[in-house]
């Protein structure tokens, strides 16, 4: 532009001084994140050290997109479109604004005017990095504050292990021929059932939906409610172990959703450019879409105490057969929407981004118009929408995720990342070996590996249970075995869309 000095009219100082600083900044950063990645190696936390190697991805993605943007400025700048076009589908209301440009003279010769401006491009480029920076930040504060909630439920698992082991220890004892373990998963999921379903009104449909919607507000995991669902788990997983650590394994699956949370998928930058068409003066779009993520949140919330209700209510009705003394709970994916728990994830990974998005809009527009820009509305508005972003913030990361995270185990399978990357990847690895020998086998003439003289390598799945809930590595000498091949009903299978186990009967 007119005016402005090009970079062979700018004093060597100046340039070598700006280039310090960013290059200082960049290298901090990039040391920063390296280090980090170090510890979480050194700590073993193989699933956060992916979630931050898929945060590297996204800020790759983000410099690549600012790249683009800045390498095809001239390209865009010069691109023609006729003034009238400008004219609707305002974000502000334009007043005294010059529509003709000095920056695209091809354009100005036209009488047209640029499809985009130079100012407005380097906004937008400013707009996609706070964008990504702010979820990022968001995600890493709603698995810090998840975390701090759920380390309460570390001193239940404490009490739940010392309490079994005394009455194992008092069952030897008295040799008693029933084991007690047992019975002491089903008093748990008694008193829960008990608390549940208590009052004839629960068994409406309506009324259990409203208790469930105000129960995530109030002691939304009880003492109860995590002794039971933790009992069901591992009757029906680990009937032999009842001292399995169902705490560790629920955060270790967690840790390694967590890092299909901190990506921004394709869907969602769909979503951004929705928005961006639709911020229409007038329209308030920024306001009302503040409340979208909200009720997403409270829906979703609520399906989560409903699901734990619902079990009780399922464990309370097998009380009416005369074979059954103490209620059972059985958990299912019947209980989640459309049979799949990992909706429920898409559905944190979605209303996380939108908060993201609303409060990363706002320091985007502060920063970069003012609080007195248009698109920032009137004080009501703009203070209304802080307020929700940080309701939701706290609700998503104290409420929900918690919720989540144990809730999802209720589905009727194992994940295997709940045992460890060692575990998982040589799990893993054994059932993608042993499908290709029954593929194989399935072959016409095909009688037998070649290399194994007929014999396929499988394991029991009792076996595998033993030294999956050992939660050691021990898991990977398994998939070495040869023991004799396993009868249909004892086979382990993966789901390869959950990346969870089930037994096929």
């Amino acid at each position: 532009m007119a005016g402005e000095a090009s970079l062979e009219h700018t004093p060597t100082w100046v340039v070598a001084t700006v280039c310090l600083v960013i290059v200082s900044v960049s290298l901090a950063a990039e040391r920063f994140l390296h280090y980090l990645g170090k510890f979480l190696k050194h700590k073993e936390q193989k699933a956060l050290f992916s979630a931050l190697q898929r945060l590297k991805e996204e800020l790759m993605l983000l410099g690549f997109i600012s790249f683009v943007l800045s390498l095809s400025q001239g390209l865009i700048v010069n691109i023609c479109i006729p003034a009238n076009a400008t004219d609707f589908m305002l974000p502000c209301k334009r007043e005294n604004h010059r529509v003709a440009e000095e920056g695209s003279r091809i354009c100005k010769k036209k009488g047209d005017v640029p499809l985009l401006s130079l100012e407005a491009l380097l906004q937008l480029q400013i707009f996609i990095f706070v964008l990504g920076l702010v979820h990022v930040v968001f995600c890493a504060t709603t698995i810090l504050l998840g975390g701090a909630k759920m380390r309460k439920w570390k001193h239940w698992e404490t009490e739940i292990h010392r309490e079994i082991g005394e009455k194992l220890h008092q069952a030897q004892i008295e040799r008693k021929p029933t084991p007690l373990s047992a019975v002491l998963h089903r008093n748990h999921q008694g008193e829960f059932v008990h608390e549940r379903t208590k009052g004839f009104w629960m068994k409406l449909a309506v009324v259990s939906w409203i208790t469930a919607f105000l129960k995530q507000f109030h002691d939304s995991v009880s003492k109860s409610d995590y002794e039971a669902l933790r009992s069901a788990f591992v009757l029906i997983h680990y009937p032999r172990k009842p001292d399995f650590d169902f705490h560790k394994y629920m955060i270790r699956a967690l840790e390694h959703e967590f890092k299909r949370v901190v990506g921004i998928s394709w869907y969602l930058w769909l979503f951004v450019i929705i928005f961006l068409l639709l911020n229409i003066n007038g329209w308030h779009t920024y306001f009302w879409l503040a409340f979208l993520p909200l009720f997403l949140l409270l829906i979703v919330g609520a399906k989560l105490e409903h699901i734990i209700t619902r079990l009780a209510q399922e464990a309370a009705a097998s009380l009416s057969n005369e074979s059954e003394q103490v209620p059972e709970i059985k958990p299912s994916k019947e209980y989640f929407w459309f049979h799949k728990p990992g909706l429920v994830l898409h559905l944190i990974h979605f209303i996380l981004f939108q908060n993201s998005f609303e409060i990363g809009f706002f320091f985007w527009v502060l920063v970069s118009e003012g609080f007195g820009s248009c698109m920032m509305e009137s004080k009501p508005y703009t203070i209304s929408r802080l307020v929700i972003g940080v309701i939701i913030q706290v609700i998503c990361s104290y409420i929900t995720l918690p919720l989540y995270a144990i809730v999802t185990h209720m589905g009727g399978e194992i994940k295997l990342h709940g045992f460890g990357s060692d575990v998982h990847e040589s799990v893993h690895g054994w059932l993608t070996e042993a499908q290709r020998r029954k593929t194989f086998l399935k072959k016409p003439g095909g009688g037998g590996d070649p290399n194994s003289g007929g014999e396929v390598k499988v394991t029991r799945a009792a076996a595998l249970d033993d030294e999956l809930a050992s939660g050691t590595s021990r898991g990977s000498m398994l998939m070495t075995a040869h023991p004799p091949t396993p009868d249909l009903d004892e086979i382990v299978t993966v789901d390869g869309g959950h990346h969870g186990l089930r037994r096929t009967r």
